[in-house]
């Protein structure tokens, strides 16, 4: 006869997230609230024109090493990028038209530094690994193979300069390590980020331990966030709080729609970064910490 055992002596069942979700806990757990959480999701403010500044040139670097090897010239590459061009954030046609001419001679002047006989072993890659915590996933921007190892490659685009620290404290690209390595059973410790604006190559190698470091972080993260995700689905299905929602469907939730424990729980971080969070208008902290953001006001003018 089978015993069914109580549930408290059930596995936890694993944390399925990706980089940017852990650490978008670690930075602000409202802002993690409204992203992950919340359902209808709360409104978001209006699109910033260096996020369109980077998915263009990202999507047209994919589509690149997508072309046969004879197209992948500089032209290719900004014809790509002129094609793909993202106007969201913009102040007006003339700066998205100035910054399409810098993205096209970024991308331009970037693929013309590449081999393009170099075939990626991926290119957008999706990768995963899971340990008895959590069930980590995520999209490599290029994973090349140099020898007998993979190397996780990251395109950057921001107007800040990168340093080695960047590369070498990354949970994200210590992720795609473990995540590559695991499914191709290929050794994968160096990691790369590559800043477009000025050409630099930033490396990091990591070592066995490194990369454990970094997966028992990631573990760590996302158990505390599991928790908070678990109290956070016992408030909200309360029925003392709200009428109940319909056979299948979770409560919708919005920011001012939540009792006291949930506002402690995701208490928010305030700091300069307010200024650039997507749900500031739902955050009273966060407009007291920092001054209002133009939507084009991260583009290197």
């Amino acid at each position: 006869m089978n015993t069914q055992l109580p549930l408290e002596g059930m596995p936890r069942r694993l944390y399925s997230c990706t980089p940017s979700r852990l650490n978008a806990w670690l930075d602000c757990r409202r802002r993690y609230r409204f992203t992950y959480l919340d359902r209808p999701q709360p409104s978001k403010g209006p699109a910033w024109a260096h996020n369109s500044v980077g998915a263009s040139v990202h999507n047209a670097l994919a589509g690149w090493w997508r072309e046969p090897y004879e197209r992948r010239t500089p032209l290719t590459a900004a014809i790509l990028l002129t094609n793909g061009w993202i106007t969201e954030g913009f102040k007006d046609a003339e700066q998205s038209g100035r910054w399409l001419g810098r993205a096209r001679d970024l991308v331009s002047g970037y693929v013309a530094t590449l081999d393009p006989a170099d075939d990626p072993v991926g290119v957008e890659r999706t990768v995963a690994t899971r340990t008895k915590v959590v069930a980590l996933s995520g999209r490599i921007d290029r994973l090349d193979r140099r020898g007998d190892e993979l190397v996780v490659v990251d395109y950057k685009t921001g107007r800040r300069p990168l340093t080695q620290d960047d590369a070498r404290s990354s949970l994200a690209l210590a992720a795609y390590a473990i995540a590559a390595s695991t499914m191709m059973r290929t050794p994968c410790r160096t990691v790369e980020l590559h800043h477009l604006p000025t050409g630099e190559i930033v490396q990091w190698r990591h070592t066995d331990e490194s990369l454990t470091r970094h997966l028992r972080r990631a573990e760590e993260v996302a158990t505390e966030a599991a928790d908070a995700d678990e109290r956070y689905r016992e408030l909200v299905a309360a029925p003392a709080r709200k009428p109940a929602a319909p056979p299948g469907e979770r409560p919708a939730v919005g920011p001012a729609d939540v009792p006291a424990e949930v506002d402690e729980l995701f208490a928010p971080t305030p700091g300069l970064i307010c200024s650039w969070c997507d749900f500031r208008r739902h955050c009273a902290e966060g407009q007291a910490a920092g001054p209002e953001r133009r939507p084009w006001d991260g583009l290197a003018d």
